[in-house]
Formats: C-alpha cells, structure tokens, sequence
C-alpha cells in the first residue's frame, strides 16, 4: 500500500485547520485591508478562521491608563469567550491586542487573587487552555511548512522588516522572538526571495495612539523609521501591525514635511507580501486602500 509523501501528509494536516480569529477594532475599521490580507493568505493555505463570537474592544492603550481591573477583565471575556466556543488556539493580528491578551493570559495565570476578581467581574472564568498566536507566529507554524513549491512569483525586493514596539515586548512574557534585534519576520521574507535589509529602527515606536491627538510626534518618529529605510535601499516596510501602518502609511504627508522630502517606499502587511509570492490576487490583498500606492 502506498504511503503518502511527507509533502501530502502537510497537505492534509492543513487542509481541515481552524484557528479561532480575534480581529480586534482595527481590522474591522481602519485597517480593514489587513483583515481582508490575513482572510485571503489562510485561505490560500486551507486554513479556516472562525471569529470569536461576540468579541468586545481589548482595552488597547487606554484600559490600563484609567483602571487595572477594566485592563484585564476585557481581554480575560475575549478569551473566555474562546474557550467557550471550544477554540485551543486563536489568531491575533493587531500587535496590540496580541499584547494585551497574551498579558492578561500571563497575570492571572500568575495572580489567583486578580483572576478570580477579574472572573467575578465577568461572570465567567478564564480557564487558561488557549494558545494565543500573533500573525508572524501563525504564518511561522502553519504556512511556513507548506511554502516549498508555492512561491509562483518571488518578492525580489529589499525590505525593511518592521516590528514596532509591542510585537515583541514585554519580553518576560511575550517571549516571543529578540527584544532590540527580532528575526522572525526577517526569516520569512527570506523564504520568499526578499532581501531583508539590516537596519537601526525594526523595534522602535511609530507614535502609536498619538495619530490624532499630537500628529507631528508621529511625523517625526515615524519619519526616523521611514527616513531610515529609505537611506538603508529598502523598497517596501513590511509590518505586521495596523497601528504601525497607519502611522507609516496614512501619515506621510507628515513624515515628510518632517523630512523636508518626499519618500514614497510602501507599506506592506507581511500577510499581503507573502500572499503576493504565492499568486493572491492583489485584490483580494486589499493593496488598493493603501495611502501610498502599492506598485511592487
């Protein structure tokens, strides 16, 4: 009897996985396009997203501004909620939300006392079973294994790879790739035929929430982090972050009059590079809602 190849059996591994999806508020308002990448690359690879049910707001940057119990107690419902749908992993794309669950997975994990006022809070428990994946973390276990033979059209390009601040920190708990020098997403656009440029601002912060309330701060942070890539030869920043695009993005007409230059390098998700390399329509990428015009 014939076995199946090492290749096949990938195929069938992937071919029935689900991943519970917490899109947040930004995926669902103002980066509406990287939801529509992250649909568009795992459905390429036969992977199905289920959507927590009734999802609320993670609390983000304000929650734990005004009051720690409310910090806690959105995320610990998000997640609750998960387990109740009998979801064991889910998939966060917003590197802050991916932030704020993956702490309050930790700190009542690691704080009886916060856990249960936070379980009284909510009305329900957090019984601590879920994986909780960022993006760069689910393409690395799911679509990484099964790349070989997919990549139709390399993405021959330099690129500066774009973590931000809050991918990878607080480090003690996220303990997910090197706080000041990450590689993982490096690693995957190698994979894909980029050339990932070695640069000074892949973990440093775009400005974050002050898009509105102060957008010259934003213009000169993010403009140290676009100006440098740019001096660096990258063509595109890859990102896996809607706050980090936005900023990079929306806001360059302020990165460059902090500049006194115009640059026009794009921004891309990781989820449309990749899915870019493996023949994605770039419709279906959402790369036309994009501030600066994709032309990569």
């Amino acid at each position: 009897m014939l076995q199946p190849s090492g290749k096949q059996l990938r195929k069938i591994k992937t071919e029935y996985m689900t991943l519970g999806f917490y899109p947040g508020c930004s995926l669902k308002g103002s980066s509406r396009e990287y939801a529509e990448s992250v649909i568009a690359l795992t459905k390429a690879f036969d992977i199905s997203l289920q959507e927590i049910e009734d999802w609320n707001c993670c609390g983000a940057t304000a929650a734990h501004n005004l009051d720690k119990d409310l910090s806690f107690a959105l995320p610990a419902r998000i997640l609750t909620l998960a387990e109740k749908q009998g979801l064991t992993e889910i998939v966060v794309p917003c590197a802050a939300c991916y932030s704020r669950l993956t702490v309050t997975h930790y700190e009542l994990s690691e704080d009886p006392v916060l856990k249960a006022r936070i379980s009284e809070a909510n009305g329900m428990e957090y019984k601590e079973s879920l994986t909780i994946l960022n993006i760069i973390q689910m393409i690395d276990k799911y679509i990484t294994p099964n790349l070989e033979g997919r990549v139709a059209k390399p993405f021959d390009h330099k690129v500066a790879c774009y973590y931000g601040c809050l991918l990878v920190r607080p480090h003690e708990i996220l303990k997910f790739d090197r706080e000041e020098d990450p590689q993982t997403m490096d690693n995957l656009m190698l994979k894909i035929g980029a050339t990932p440029i070695d640069w000074a601002y892949k973990a440093e912060c775009c400005g974050a929430g002050l898009s509105v309330s102060r957008t010259s701060s934003v213009g000169r942070l993010s403009g140290l982090i676009v100006g440098d890539a740019k001096d660096r030869g990258a063509e595109a920043i890859i990102v896996a972050c809607p706050m980090c695009h936005s900023n990079l993005d929306m806001r360059r007409d302020a990165i460059n009059t902090f500049l006194n230059e115009k640059i026009d390098i794009p921004v891309l998700y990781i989820t449309q590079a990749i899915g870019l390399a493996v023949g994605v329509d770039r419709k279906e990428l959402a790369l036309q809602r994009h501030f600066v015009k994709v032309t990569i």
